[in-house]
């Protein structure tokens, strides 16, 4: 027996459809059935690839006790987080003002009549272990809680609220004219992210993206620090692209690694990692650091978004899981198992020439991941050729065709599928299939900016496939729409969509600055952006839209970088760039506006917001270059973070270019070395 989640569109509500819990999504309908029965609403937030989602789902949410008392006392709703992360936003930062910790999945008490927050958590079992109570007593305990403590109910709420509504605003007269002192700012916030990705010896080792590409920008300054720089983000590359969180046989990053020696991962596979990556690591190389592990990385993730993430109509997936099965008679997938390789498996697949050169990746008899092994490298540089070998012995062991022959690899889109499908190798992990904007722009923007550095025609034409879909695809009824489940456009976008979407579509203009189209699409989907979501009493991008902010409780401007950039931080990023393709200087008004706006939170917590920061250098060292398109390809490949490409042909007698910093230009470069003199200097204003 299935409940209403059958009918949803999203793999992870699907996932809950047979729970005996009588789960509804976040509707209208819903939270008034809730309002009408003076139930408490159970929120429950996650994504198809988290594996503690999938842990409760199997454990507390199918069991029936527990779900006789929930339905019988609650209104239970279940919401995707990668459809709504608005909803997510709002009801994490609750979980985090009330337990000081955040995670999935998000478990929240509501009361209906104003859906505000009076509990939350994360991970419950069903019966009390790991110090957690059992989920059943949990929910016993709340509901008298909310049937017999009203007055101490109503001011719990009243906290809350105030905390979230102080937070949102974030007025604290700090909003002065952008000053001098913006320079130390920018240091301080330089420092700060230089500090977060230093190589820690305990914890968990994430990519940290925002925050090594700040660092990398903040190389080309005389900045004064206790850090070396250049040193710190060269680590980081080498640890992505050398580390367990790499997948050397099949390409593609997963989330995290579990430990500080960047060795066992946390083994889903993000979209939003994977493009973040990979313009980190085409930026390192522009940067001068040309390790062949990071070209080999870039080179090996394309060809597994390639093989496995896009769809025929060229968008790309979601994620695939870090479970799965490996006999299609288990009833649980196991973590990793795609993956992991024992020492008697590679033993048979390989010479003994090739499992002693496989000894330079960290491959013991014991394993180093619950008696197998991950792969890592030990060294840096080129593979030998046996190595590759040993490599593609195991691809096709793990996929039942030689990587030269499998284009394309069909994705398992539910476990029953994962089970049932005849695999030519092992049972893969299911991919979540559907089409993210925001996280289609972040590839995007990975590949329009490896395919520049590295001169390779395909990654452009890959990331143009994935933009022109989004173009063709996602406005109805002339309004921009986040999601795509199988051809039908779904949810209207958020500030991440428009923000990432837009940088992508500059993106690819920079690595192709005769293609128009990509501006001028920009530019319209930028007008949209300012009229749906503009704030203007405040400054900044709101989260969602001014029509479809209906049923919540605060509406906020993300500027905290997480796992992905804040929206604020790219989108003002966005306006200096547009300012500088289209001398419309209404667009630098609006950054000016969206740091003032932000300022207070540079300041007081620099750690929350490298992307504001990226988005203040481009404010102080915007560089307009107008040149011809063989003098612009020359630059391209070279490290130039807060440039932007003009070709033209109408020059000064005698130039070879025209180089403008923000408002004014210099003279007309009359010779390349000149040009590359003006450019380098205006890029390092401070």
């Amino acid at each position: 027996m299935t409940n209403r989640l059958a009918e949803a569109k999203s793999l992870y509500l699907r996932k809950h459809a047979e729970n005996p819990i009588d789960w509804w999504s976040w509707c209208d309908e819903a939270l008034a059935t809730a309002r009408a029965q003076n139930k408490p609403i159970f929120l429950s937030i996650g994504y198809s690839s988290c594996h503690w989602c999938t842990v409760m789902e199997g454990e507390a949410f199918s069991d029936i006790a527990i779900a006789d008392y929930m339905n019988a006392n609650y209104l239970p709703i279940k919401v995707d987080r990668e459809e709504r992360p608005d909803l997510d936003s709002i009801y994490m930062q609750a979980l985090q003002m009330m337990s000081g910790q955040g995670g999935w999945p998000l478990n929240v008490f509501l009361s209906p009549e104003d859906l505000v927050p009076f509990y939350a958590g994360t991970y419950f079992p069903v019966d009390p272990r790991y110090g957690r109570p059992g989920f059943l007593q949990v929910l016993q305990a709340l509901r008298r809680y909310y049937d017999t403590e009203k007055a101490e109910l109503q001011q719990r709420k009243a906290l809350i609220i105030e905390s979230l509504l102080t937070s949102a605003v974030l007025q604290d007269g700090t909003t002065d004219e952008l000053e001098d002192e913006d320079h130390e700012l920018l240091r301080q916030g330089w420092e700060t992210s230089t500090a977060v990705i230093t190589p820690s010896e305990s914890g968990n080792s994430f990519p940290m993206i925002p925050y090594a590409k700040l660092a990398l920008r903040g190389t080309r300054f005389n900045f004064e620090s206790r850090y070396d720089g250049k040193q710190v983000c060269t680590q980081r590359g080498l640890d992505l692209a050398l580390g367990g969180i790499y997948d050397h046989v099949g390409g593609g990053f997963h989330r995290y690694t579990v430990d500080a020696t960047w060795t066992v991962p946390h083994f889903e596979k993000m979209l939003y990692d994977n493009g973040q990556i990979v313009e980190y690591i085409a930026s390192l190389w522009s940067a001068g650091v040309e390790e062949a592990a990071f070209e080999r990385a870039v080179a090996g993730t394309v060809q597994w978004l390639k093989r496995e993430m896009t769809a025929p109509e060229g968008y790309f997936y979601a994620a695939q899981d870090a479970d799965s099965f490996t006999q299609p008679t288990e009833v649980e997938p196991e973590e990793g198992t795609f993956y992991v390789w024992s020492y008697s498996e590679l033993q048979q697949l390989l010479t003994p020439e090739e499992l002693r050169e496989l000894e330079q990746f960290t491959v013991t008899p014991n394993g180093n991941f619950e008696g197998r092994n991950v792969l890592q490298r030990r060294y840096s540089g080129q593979l030998s050729a046996t190595l590759e070998t040993a490599l593609s012995k195991l691809f096709t062991a793990r996929y039942g065709i030689s990587s030269e022959s499998l284009e394309t690899f069909p994705p398992a889109r539910n476990n029953q599928e994962a089970k049932t499908t005849n695999w030519p190798g092992r049972i893969p992990s299911v991919t979540d299939t559907k089409m993210i904007v925001a996280w289609n722009s972040l590839m995007i923007s990975g590949l329009a900016k490896a395919a520049g550095v590295f001169q390779e025609p395909l990654y452009l034409e890959l990331a143009a496939r994935a933009a022109n879909f989004i173009l063709e695809n996602q406005f109805v009824d002339g309004r921009f729409h986040r999601l795509n489940y199988q051809g039908e456009p779904s949810v209207l976008a958020q500030s991440e969509d428009y923000a990432f979407f837009i940088k992508a579509l500059l993106d690819l203009q920079a690595s192709n600055p005769e293609h128009k189209l990509w501006l001028e699409k920009a530019i319209a989907i930028q007008d949209e952006f300012n009229e749906f979501l503009w704030s203007g009493e405040l400054g900044g991008y709101y989260n969602t839209s001014s029509d479809s902010s209906q049923n919540l409780i605060v509406r906020e401007r993300s500027y905290v970088d997480n796992a992905t950039p804040s929206a604020n931080g790219i989108a003002i990023a966005n306006l200096v760039r547009l300012a500088l393709l289209t001398d419309n200087l209404d667009y630098l008004d609006l950054a000016e506006l969206g740091l003032k706006a932000f300022r207070s939170v540079m300041h007081r917590a620099p750690q929350a917001s490298p992307s504001l920061f990226t988005a203040l250098d481009w404010y102080r060292n915007s560089t307009l270059i107008r040149s011809t398109t063989e003098q612009i390809n020359a630059l391209i490949p070279k490290f130039l973070p807060t440039a932007v490409f003009n070709v033209t042909s109408d020059l000064p007698e005698g130039s070879v270019g025209l180089v403008c910093q923000g408002l004014k230009c210099l003279a007309p470069a009359e010779s390349v070395e000149h040009l590359l003199q003006q450019v380098q200097k205006s890029q390092n204003r401070g």
